[in-house]
């Protein structure tokens, strides 16, 4: 059921889900249910919340703000705590008191899913477990994200992106052929781990409209990750070993960026038809006839070669020449290399409104990154903001039968915020 009362045609617009997680993994699993319609509440600490809600610098000054609710820190709110959490709910509780406890039971007993992403252990150390969860709502769906899993020898270790991407392989196969191992420039598997938990809560939720009975999701960054590797584990299937190619493919030729006059061009050559029009198209017709680049097998055995011959040709002209040539003209595969800012501001993602803008509850305008799925009968999207730290407490308190003496008494023992102090 959803507490709040704001009317949705979204696909999980009946379903409230609790979010007891912090930075990346939990919070982006939950960012995708609240996108799909989900009413999310987020269960932070009083006066501190969401370790996120410090990932700066930069902060960014979104105005003042009277009412409930206030930025975790004095210099302003980190955006990357808004692409974590459009669309949700804050509400600050002290769990380590037990009137805390029993608020946060009461609104399991109202909730759809229970989400968490502590250190093994810690869940039923702090009296929220499966198994203590349940005893207040029987068919809750619930997700437990930790960094190695509940079973096998490491999982009592901490884990974050950096040591997962090591770890599972991806740092071994990122970089040039010569350097050292890199990570990818973005925290690839807190995010793939968040989309793998979305994924088992939505299937859960859809056993439980067939079967009545809840359910309990688990699962590890290290193991979400690793049926990432795809073509790099098919070639340790094959007894080869992976290994740093930059911008090349392990199974195809040409498919990597080269330098062109003034930056650089991604060319993505996935069949033997596209390779000889990209020959025709840029006046190099007796590549097609050199042996060893004659089919892709060849070309992938002397991708250097080919690298040398085909940059020699593409540092003749800018990016915006070939692409116009190539892309526009000839319909062939090829693209600019943008940076993050060209990224999320060109003509293509603006066509699409993937990028929008609303109001923050400071008052100023803060940049939204939509999600992509597009329906013909259902919506997506947010509907709200990110919350200021404790936003919504006492109103979802009040939602569920709170009177306004239960919450003075609560601000009184310091369970939850007194936003006369604060």
């Amino acid at each position: 059921m959803r507490l709040d009362s704001r009317e949705s045609t979204r696909i999980l617009d009946d379903c409230t889900v609790l979010d007891l997680t912090t930075f990346v993994t939990g919070g982006f699993a939950t960012l995708m249910l609240a996108n799909q319609g989900a009413e999310v509440i987020k269960i932070e600490r009083p006066g501190v919340g969401d370790d996120n809600r410090y990932s700066g610098p930069p902060f960014v000054d979104v105005g003042e703000h009277d009412g409930p609710g206030r930025s975790a820190a004095e210099e302003g709110e980190s955006p990357y705590f808004w692409t974590i959490n459009y669309g949700k709910r804050s509400v600050e509780l002290d769990l380590k008191s037990e009137q805390g406890k029993e608020a946060l039971y009461d609104l399991v007993r109202e909730a759809d899913v229970f989400v968490e992403n502590f250190r093994p252990g810690t869940a039923e150390r702090l009296a929220v477990d499966y198994d203590t969860i349940r005893e207040y709502n029987d068919d809750v769906v619930y997700c437990s994200i930790s960094a190695f899993g509940e079973t096998g020898p490491w999982s009592q270790r901490p884990g974050y992106d950096l040591l997962i991407q090591g770890l599972s392989g991806i740092m071994s196969v990122t970089g040039e052929p010569d350097g050292q191992p890199v990570k990818v420039g973005l925290p690839q598997t807190d995010l793939i781990t968040g989309m793998w938990a979305a994924f088992g809560i939505v299937n859960a939720l859809l056993r439980r409209e067939r079967t009545g009975e809840g359910e309990r999701v688990e699962l590890g960054m290290l193991d979400a990750a690793l049926p990432w590797l795809t073509k790099q584990a098919g070639k340790v299937f094959a007894d080869e070993e992976p290994e740093r190619m930059g911008t090349k493919d392990p199974v195809l030729a040409p498919y990597q960026a080269f330098p062109t006059a003034d930056g650089h061009l991604n060319v993505a050559c996935g069949n033997q038809r596209l390779w000889e029009q990209l020959c025709d198209a840029i006046g190099r017709e007796e590549l097609k006839r050199d042996e060893r680049f004659a089919t892709n097998a060849a070309r992938v055995e002397h991708m250097d070669e080919l690298e040398v011959e085909l940059s020699e040709t593409f540092r003749s002209r800018t990016t915006d020449e070939w692409v116009d040539l190539l892309a526009e003209e000839h319909g062939l595969p090829v693209g600019p290399v943008f940076d993050v800012e060209e990224a999320l501001t060109n003509e293509q993602v603006n066509a699409r409104e993937v990028v929008t803008e609303m109001e923050h509850p400071a008052g100023n305008e803060i940049p939204v990154i939509e999600h992509p799925l597009n329906y013909e009968y259902s919506e997506a999207g947010f509907d709200g903001p990110p919350p200021l730290l404790g936003e919504d407490t006492e109103a979802v308190l009040l939602e569920l039968g709170y009177s306004e003496d239960e919450l003075g008494r609560l601000r009184e023992n310091g369970v939850i915020p007194d936003p006369e102090k604060t």
